[in-house]
C-alpha cells in the first residue's frame, strides 16, 4: 500500500512538468514603422496616401 501514494505523487508531478513544459512561444517585436499620420489638409492637397516627406 506505501507504493500507491508514490505513485500518485510521481504521476501529478509528471502531469504538472508536462502542463509547464508546453507554453507557447512569445511573439517577436513589432518592427515595421507605424503609418503616417495624415491630415484634412494633407487628404485635399495630394489625395491618399499622401507622399512621405524626406528622412534626414
Amino acid at each position: 500500500m506505501v507504493p500507491l501514494p508514490r505513485l500518485v505523487l510521481a504521476a501529478l508531478a509528471a502531469l504538472g512538468l508536462a502542463a509547464c513544459s508546453n507554453a507557447p512561444a512569445a511573439p517577436g517585436p513589432e518592427l515595421s514603422p507605424p503609418p503616417p499620420r495624415v491630415d484634412a489638409k494633407t487628404q485635399l492637397e495630394y489625395g491618399a496616401p499622401p507622399p512621405r516627406g524626406p528622412r534626414y
